[in-house]
């Protein structure tokens, strides 16, 4: 591809966005197809082909087979994932679970001082999330601790927990693995819940805190075998393709605005 034709991808992937934007599309909608792109925009379909082909790299667009583009998750995302990101190792989740201790128990204050009527209910709803478990139907299901963010009416600090998670969703994956226990992670977003929904920030700090260095005590206890690694180095583009698709799968279901089960 010339230097031309590349810049050319780049300005329509930017454009294809704007549409997006503009008419206010989501995640699950479809967009035009790409001869009708084309037309619009008075450029080849391959050229669109390869905008969109950028865009599906972000994850701001789908392709279904048989069906056509739909935006995907990736397009309110203000950062993104590195989707070559081996798997999460010890010191990496611990990374995670420690950057969301600075942050998530002042979100949870802030939550309960403002308590937005609609969001709290939202966050009633997702406190369910974790006796389910991850799988298709869930998928637009809201995290909890983004739906507790999104309680705080700060739209900002929703943006950065759900990018949080999103960007790092692999270590995601490892940190349900290690905190397996449904039923005490069901009851601890329960209290936290209640600590928003009575408006007591003091205690849904406490219960945040409390919450996230009960993940972060199961992350220290649980094995992280070295040979993760290497066996991933051994066993050559196959098994990391295969890799790779397993987390996706877990990932879908993990994280985001498209989350079923949220820690």
């Amino acid at each position: 591809m010339s230097r031309s034709e590349l810049s050319l991808s780049e300005h329509l992937a930017d454009s294809i966005v704007e549409i997006i934007r503009t008419e206010r599309l989501v995640p699950g909608d479809a967009l035009a197809s790409s001869r009708d792109l084309a037309r619009r925009f008075d450029v080849t379909t391959p050229t669109v082909r390869e905008a969109l082909r950028r865009l599906e790299a972000t994850g701001v667009v789908e392709f279904r087979h048989g069906s056509g583009t739909y935006v995907g998750p990736g397009s309110e995302r203000r950062l993104l994932a590195n989707p070559h990101l081996p798997r999460g190792s010890r010191e990496s989740v611990l990374e995670l679970v420690e950057a969301r201790l600075v942050l998530e128990p002042a979100v949870a204050a802030a939550a309960a001082r403002t308590r937005v009527p609609e969001a709290v209910a939202r966050l009633e709803a997702a406190s369910t999330n974790a006796l389910h478990p991850p799988q298709e139907s869930l998928r637009q299901s809201v995290h909890f601790h983004v739906a507790l963010a999104a309680a705080s009416g700060n739209a900002l600090l929703r943006e950065a927990v759900e990018a949080l998670l999103q960007v790092r969703a692999r270590e995601q994956v490892e940190i349900r693995h290690r905190y397996n226990d449904r039923a005490r992670d069901h009851a601890e977003h329960v209290e936290i819940f209640a600590a928003v929904r009575d408006g007591d920030a003091e205690a849904a700090e406490r219960l945040t805190r409390e919450h996230l260095g009960s993940i972060r005590e199961a992350v220290l206890a649980a094995d992280f075998p070295e040979t993760d690694t290497e066996a991933g180095t051994e066993a050559g583009t196959g098994a990391d393709a295969q890799t790779g698709a397993e987390a996706d799968v877990e990932t879908g279901a993990e994280t985001g605005a498209e989350t079923g089960v949220a820690r």
